[in-house]
């Protein structure tokens, strides 16, 4: 994936997105929100992990997740990351349920701020870091693929969070195959 223009690296934090999908063509939409999250200002793309799929988490009566994570390099802060987060996913299609039962539903996009550097945030907006982020390998997989020393505020280092969890069937997809990377 291309990385947007640099940041002055005084003035920037590593971040950790995490897509997922599971409607539509979820493997192309991934791909679509990588260059889309590349293209933020003052942002750019360090590393997108290789596509996973995964059983659905909270509801399971849905189709299957293809999940990845983005590492970026930003100099947005915290909100206004999380607003061009929302433009994204809303420039995908995504229409936010105001019931709170869909909130694991199904959905065309969904991107989380999972870290924002070392930071811990706890407003009525966001939350950082993600609060499942150590319970969920569909996410810890492809985070650890983007930044192996990644490290959980509050938790600890997320590659011994790893074995601990049930993998939940999580299963990297193949290169080029259907539903895969290209």
């Amino acid at each position: 994936m291309p990385a947007s223009s640099e940041c002055g690296a005084a003035s920037t934090v590593e971040a950790a997105i995490g897509l997922g999908a599971n409607l539509g063509d979820p493997a192309a939409t991934l791909r679509s929100a990588f260059d889309a999250l590349a293209a933020l200002p003052a942002t750019a793309l360090v590393a997108a992990s290789p596509l996973y799929r995964s059983a659905a988490w909270g509801r399971e009566d849905q189709p299957a997740f293809v999940n990845a994570v983005a590492r970026l390099r930003t100099a947005l802060a915290p909100d206004a990351l999380l607003e061009a987060l929302l433009r994204i996913e809303t420039a995908h299609g995504r229409v936010r349920a105001d019931d709170p039962a869909q909130r694991w539903g199904p959905r065309l996009l969904d991107l989380d701020l999972l870290l924002y550097g070392d930071a811990r945030i706890d407003t009525t907006r966001l939350r950082v870091p993600h609060p499942h982020l150590h319970q969920r390998a569909f996410a810890l997989r492809p985070l650890l693929d983007v930044w192996p020393d990644a490290s959980i505020p509050g938790i600890g280092p997320a590659r011994g969070l790893l074995p601990a969890i049930d993998d939940g069937g999580v299963v990297r997809l193949q290169e080029g195959g259907p539903g895969g990377q290209s």
